[in-house]
């Protein structure tokens, strides 16, 4: 009997979840504090939990007067509950709602650690918890307030319980009711958190696995009736109450909005992002295709291919497709890259993944360099530099894993150089290229001309014309008023307002001011990249040189 590594010892038990958790922690948190709000879907998340604590409704979903029928509510409640403990809705500091995003990637690398402790080993188990914290989609969603962090956390720990359980009916390991609990905790929370997604990942691997065995043995052991009744109690109360105060309305937006064209692309986009989204792990997707293959017959892997195959097909034969959307298929990618660090590889998996690695590098810092080349300035050179070198490092590490006697230590220092990569762009480089960040711009540019209502010291609010990103409504406050029409910005300058107009309509509200016979002038202009439409924007703020007249009769 082999005396086991100082990994294998270092991973027992609690630990290597734990360990794996807090490697997420350290790679996730520098983006979470300081990236700032990103448009679109971070601030509707965002603001739409915020009108949740302003109002004291926590069923219905709304951003502004908008319902918001996307998916259900889990998020909104963690973010709520987030920004309830450590800072106010006032405040309006995107950090607070990230919190739930970060907790889900800690869960995710947790739960695959500990997933893959009962199916190839402690030490391994380790590993893949550690591969998944630091893979670039994960930080990046992460760093974001939407549902996907979060989902990737239940869904992965719905996955690791399976697997357990799966296991345990070929004899394997022991998973008693803990496990079972878990498994349909983690699936009712899925479902609350992104409706179908979950259930059909557990249903499609489900699937495969009893085709692949010719018998399902153990379905029986996972505890239907009270599981059951577990996920009714976790979804049913939520689901029926918007149900009645939407008049089922939710449910026709949210099917309808699943099911509408939109972000197309043809089959193969997901593979085709996998190598930059999966990175540092990049260096192994050759030899993992090749090992799990032969390794199909093992229990592990057998379940890590019917967890990953399946789901991800049809993830990429449905015609939306979003980076994040495969993201909760990405523990089965880190089971599969942590086995195959253990097998012997062939020359030509190690050239090819070693070169993977070294050209996604080299991509990611020719991206830092492009965006501070179109974005930036002098100021934003140095750090840029650095994350690229950094990127660049973690390329030619992450090759040394295959194609050295210290694999294992080349892989954790691609993560370690990877992690830190990602943290001087998060926090040296994209915060500082002021293009990108026009709601922020207008915000300051506001606070300097002393018209932001928040300071009291103008009425509000603020009405927006021309310019409709939700991260100004979420800056602003849920009153912002954004307007398409004139009549609204002239309907402000009346009233004392500030106005803030996009250059497209700038004429046109200057017509409506003197058919009004109303005077602005103009406190400030901001300059942007509006990324989310991919193209530049003008936009000034008005003071109001006619504020209205107050009642010299009131007493």
């Amino acid at each position: 009997m082999t005396e086991p590594t100082r990994l294998e010892v270092l991973a027992r038990g609690w630990r290597g979840p734990v360990l794996a958790a807090l490697i997420a922690l350290v790679a996730g948190l520098p983006g979470l504090i300081f990236t700032p709000a990103i448009d679109r879907d971070e601030p509707r998340f965002a603001q739409s939990a915020a009108q949740m604590l302003e109002s004291g409704d926590f069923v219905d979903i709304n951003v502004q007067d908008a319902p918001r029928a996307k998916q259900p509510v889990l998020v909104y409640w963690l973010q709520a509950a987030s920004v309830a403990a450590v800072s106010s809705s006032d405040a309006r500091g995107i950090w607070a709602y990230r919190i739930p995003s970060l907790l889900g990637a800690m869960l995710a690398a947790a739960a695959c650690a500990w997933g893959a402790e009962a199916l190839f080993g402690a030490g391994p188990g380790l590993v893949a918890g550690a591969v998944f914290g630091v893979s670039t989609l994960l930080l990046l969603n992460a760093d974001l307030a939407t549902a996907d962090g979060v989902l990737a956390g239940v869904v992965t720990l719905t996955m690791a319980a399976f697997a357990r359980l799966y296991a345990a009916a070929k004899g394997g390991v022991q998973a008693g009711a803990r496990t079972r609990f878990l498994f349909w905790l983690g699936l009712g929370l899925a479902i609350l958190d992104k409706g179908p997604v979950g259930p059909a990942i557990v249903l499609l691997t489900g699937l495969t696995l009893a085709i692949w065995d010719r018998g399902a043995p153990w379905a029986k052991s996972l505890g239907w009736v009270w599981g059951l009744i577990l996920v009714g109690a976790i979804v049913g109360p939520w689901a029926a109450a918007i149900t009645v105060t939407t008049d089922g309305a939710f449910w026709t937006g949210a099917i309808g909005g699943d099911l509408a064209p939109g972000h197309g692309a043809p089959p193969g986009y997901h593979l085709f992002l996998l190598p930059v989204l999966f990175f540092p792990a990049t260096v192994l997707l050759p030899a993992m295709g090749v090992e799990g293959w032969r390794g199909r017959s093992q229990t592990g892997v057998r379940f890590a291919l019917a967890w990953l195959v399946p789901s991800w097909l049809l993830f990429e034969l449905l015609p939306t497709k979003l980076p994040h959307s495969v993201l909760p298929l990405y523990g089965a990618l880190a089971w599969l890259a942590s086995y195959a660090l253990t097998r012997p590889l062939g020359s030509w998996t190690r050239w090819i993944g070693a070169g993977l690695s070294l050209l996604v590098g080299i991509e990611l810092a020719a991206l830092a360099a492009v965006a501070v080349t179109l974005f930036g300035g002098p100021v934003n050179a140095a750090p840029a530099v650095v994350a690229a070198a950094l990127a660049v490092a973690a390329g030619l590490a992450g090759g040394a894993v295959l194609v050295s006697r210290h694999g294992l230590a080349a892989l954790a220092a691609a993560g370690l150089l990877s992690a830190a990569a990602h943290a001087v762009a998060l926090v040296a480089v994209l915060p500082g290229l002021d293009p990108l960040w026009t709601s922020r711009q207008v915000v300051r540019a506001l606070d300097r001309a002393g018209l932001d209502p928040k300071g009291g010291l103008t009425p509000g609010p603020v009405t927006v014309l021309g310019y409709a990103e939700p991260s100004l409504v979420f800056a602003l406050g849920t009153d912002t008023e954004i307007t398409d029409d004139v009549g609204d910005a002239a309907e402000a300058i009346s009233e004392g307002r500030p106005a803030v107009v996009e250059q497209t309509g700038d004429a046109a509200f200057r017509a409506e001011l003197t058919a009004d016979k109303l005077r602005a002038a103009p406190a400030g202009a901001v300059r942007g990249f509006n990324y989310a439409r991919g193209r530049w924007v003008q936009l000034t703020i008005y003071r109001s040189d006619q504020p209205p007249q107050t009642n010299a009769s009131a007493p």
